[in-house]
């Protein structure tokens, strides 16, 4: 299969996007077939099948065929995709273990999987433990078929294990970022670093750079590009996390995604936290210690540390962080001098990481 995305002014990424599409519900029917040929439940693909339908923007999918662009990838786009739309199975078990281990009540507008799971049973005390045993299942399921279609995809001998290596590392560093996420750190959670190291584990390398890295790699790229993508997809990645997490708090300027709780009442540890906790007076970060992280937090307590991290400037210190990381990215693509379709395109994706787009 050749990309039939390039054109002279850049890479179609909503080609790419349906290109990653058709190689997921390919495989996922042929997991449905498989299922239905050994009799196991057909929940279980339909349930991850529904996940990926639900949105999601695909950025790491179209991040790592990007990356092959950028180093000189041309002609056959197979095992590229197919590498890409493995990243998507696992953001869906990445996604769907955090929301058990957060208890999030929806993702993407629909119930969480272990809401949907546990509101079958029933809904009682039972129902909850068992709904969350088999969303881990689900979710370990969508990991075990993403490594399986990252086998599939045909690399040369070379190139695999440089590949699967890269892949290796991006499971390690989430994980690892996860347990910093769940069970925090020795530092407070007005420690800007500690927030940043979290989404530099969890968010920053597999979103980014590790995409980038591993389109890289099935082109055949040397140790200089993977620098390269190193010095762009971190603050890319940090970006991308940070606006996210403004989001979640505050909302989009066109109430298009609407300001939320979950964050709040979960008591994430976010540089948006940690930045009102080292803006705010006494008075004011006595009242944010208070009500962030308690679950029974009220939209109208909402309100007052939202107004909190507005008056004390956090909010805008915020802002200023993804404008920061946005023009790093910007001087190492001006210094990268990649082909211009994949500088383009690249751009774009900076654009969309960081700003918000309804």
């Amino acid at each position: 299969m050749t990309s039939g995305v390039v054109a002279a002014y850049g890479i179609d990424l909503s080609a790419v996007r349906g290109q990653v599409d058709a190689v997921l519900e390919d495989f996922l029917a042929g997991k449905a077939r498989a299922a239905a040929g050994r009799g196991h439940p057909p929940e279980v693909v339909r349930t991850v099948r529904d996940f990926l339908a639900a949105g999601g923007k695909r950025i790491r999918a179209m991040v790592c065929v990007v990356g092959w662009h950028a180093a000189g990838g041309h002609g056959d786009v197979t095992s590229v995709l197919r590498v890409a739309a493995s990243l998507e199975l696992f953001v869906a078990f990445a996604l769907i273990h955090d929301d058990i281990m957060d208890d999030s009540a929806s993702r993407r507008g629909r119930p969480a999987v272990h809401r949907a799971m546990r509101a079958q049973l029933g809904g009682d005390e039972r129902a909850e433990r068992l709904g969350a045993g088999g969303a881990l299942l689900v979710g370990n399921l969508a990991l075990m078929w993403a490594q399986e279609l990252l086998h599939t995809a045909r690399l040369d001998a070379g190139r695999y294990p440089v590949v699967h290596g890269l892949y290796d590392a991006m499971l390690e560093e989430v994980m690892y970022g996860q347990y910093l996420d769940v069970m925090g750190t020795d530092r407070g959670p007005d420690d800007l670093e500690a927030a940043l190291q979290i989404i530099r584990f969890k968010t920053a390398s597999a979103t980014i750079e590790r995409p980038l890295q591993l389109g890289a790699a099935v082109a055949g790229a040397g140790a200089t590009t993977m620098d390269v993508f190193t010095q762009l997809g971190l603050p890319l990645g940090e970006a991308f996390q940070i606006r996210d997490d403004l989001l979640d708090v505050f909302g989009s300027p066109d109430g298009a995604c609407r300001p939320g709780l979950s964050d709040l009442r979960e008591g994430k540890r976010t540089v948006l936290l940690a930045l009102g906790l080292q803006r705010a007076d006494q008075v004011q970060r006595e009242r944010l210690r208070h009500l962030v992280g308690r679950a029974d937090l009220r939209e109208r307590e909402a309100a007052e540390v939202r107004d909190i991290l507005e008056t004390s400037g956090a909010r805008e210190d915020t802002e200023r962080l993804i404008t920061s990381r946005y023009e790093q990215v910007l001087r190492v693509l001006d210094d990268a001098a990649f082909p211009q379709a994949a500088d383009v395109a690249l751009r774009d994706l900076a654009i969309t990481a960081t700003q918000y787009t309804s």
